[in-house]
């Protein structure tokens, strides 16, 4: 690699906010014909500038790598997700008058997770989507996609051919960009000088409260405040004009933002966010000393709880296979012999295996036949959503373990 500079202001990058060591590209999923032959591991060794204090990771995997054509995740797999993604478009409808009449563009759509709404409601709309087998499912959907980074000559070309957008949206997107600068311009680009831009994150300031490193992988290239988020958006002509605290993935923030000639004054929640963000010594650089202790905390219960397990003869599933669980367990060095299986919904992941830990992945089926005494719930963010799925669990006696923000079991 060559010199690591911030990728939003080009400091040199000198200081670490948490090591986690070296990890395989997190949705990854092995075959079982691909076991017996090596994989690349690249370090997880995320940096804060000490100049505008983003919070990153330098760019170890290019992102055409990442969101190849055998991209694994699916965002229609969570109910709560989609549900979620309903929501906001019966918001922004309100909100923005949006009608026959209007247009919305996703950036990356996925499989038509959200502008699924927005077709049933008979407004014109576009997904752009990297991943080709992932835009597909989308297609199958009769929601127009292109397969497309977005970039600021690429969000000028779709805008000449379709016409600017009155609501440009980004849901966990904004992350897992190497260029936050050029896909900044791209937003602006897509968006009409009247229009809104809309961007959901993880909130840097419930990763740290939370202890949530497993939210670090190689395809979160950034970890935003609302602080460096504002000052990525204001280099490309976009102002925040207001921000809404999520529950979604841990604490996101739901931002929007407008072209500076229609922006008007901030809302009083930028302000409160920003002040919470402060209060806790995010904007500063010493304010974020402390992280990379508090995470060995984590990895130590749960070792030692999946430990005493296997020494009482218990048995221990999991549930899911996320990028978030992949960091986790690589980080905590937990292998077959500590979590013999887990389980997910996806089609796509069944039958594969966990990169790194080589821990085989079921269909959730495969619980009800083993009964497992304690069940791992890795995507901790859906719990609530994960235990009303695996109810029939109880009747057996089953406890179910979250990790994260401290080892519970339920």
């Amino acid at each position: 690699m060559s010199a690591l500079v911030c990728r939003l202001c080009g400091e040199s990058l000198l200081r670490t906010f948490v090591d986690l060591g070296m990890s395989p590209p997190c949705e990854t999923y092995p075959t079982a014909d691909q076991l017996e032959s090596g994989e690349t591991f690249y370090p997880l060794h995320v940096r804060i500038c000490e100049r505008c204090l983003l919070v990153q990771l330098p760019a170890y995997i290019p992102a055409e790598d990442i969101f190849a054509d055998d991209y694994a995740y699916f965002s229609s797999y969570s109910d709560s997700w989609v549900a979620h993604a309903a929501a906001f478009v019966d918001t922004m409808v309100d909100r923005l008058h949006l009608d026959e009449n209007s247009y919305v563009v996703e950036v990356a759509s996925n499989d038509g997770y959200l502008l699924q709404a927005v077709v049933r409601r008979g407004i014109r709309c576009l997904g752009i989507e990297p991943a080709a087998n992932v835009a597909e499912a989308a297609l199958a959907k009769g929601i127009p996609t292109e397969v497309s980074f977005l970039s600021e000559r690429r969000g000028k070309e779709l805008a000449d051919r379709y016409g600017p957008a009155d609501l440009v949206v980004g849901n966990n997107v904004f992350a897992h960009v190497p260029d936050v600068l050029d896909f900044a311009r791209g937003l602006r680009a897509l968006v009409a000088d009247d229009g809104v831009v809309s961007l959901e994150f993880p909130h840097l300031l419930r990763l740290v409260e939370g202890r949530q490193y497993d939210t670090i992988y190689h395809e979160h290239y950034s970890y935003f405040s609302l602080l460096t988020a504002t000052r990525a958006l204001s280099a490309a002509d976009l102002v925040v004009v207001d921000v809404e605290e999520l529950p979604s993935h841990g604490g996101s923030l739901r931002v929007f933002a407008k072209p500076s000639a229609s922006a008007a004054g901030a809302s009083e929640a930028v302000g409160k966010v920003l002040g919470d963000e402060a209060a806790a010594g995010l904007h500063t650089v010493e304010g974020h000393d402390g992280f990379a202790t508090s995470v060995l905390k984590v990895r130590t219960d749960l070792v030692n709880l999946l430990s005493q397990a296997a020494m009482d003869g218990l048995k221990v599933a999991g549930y899911g296979a996320p990028g978030k669980g992949n960091t986790l367990l690589n980080h905590c060095a937990i292998r077959p012999d500590l979590l013999p299986y887990t389980v997910d919904r996806s089609l796509y992941k069944q039958g594969r295996f966990l990169p790194g830990t080589h821990i085989p992945i079921h269909a959730p089926d495969h619980l009800l036949e083993d009964r497992p005494d304690l069940i791992v719930i890795l995507p901790w963010n859906l719990k609530k959503e994960i235990v009303n799925q695996l109810s029939e669990a109880r009747t057996w006696g089953a406890r179910f373990v979250v990790p994260i923000p401290e080892l519970t079991i339920l």
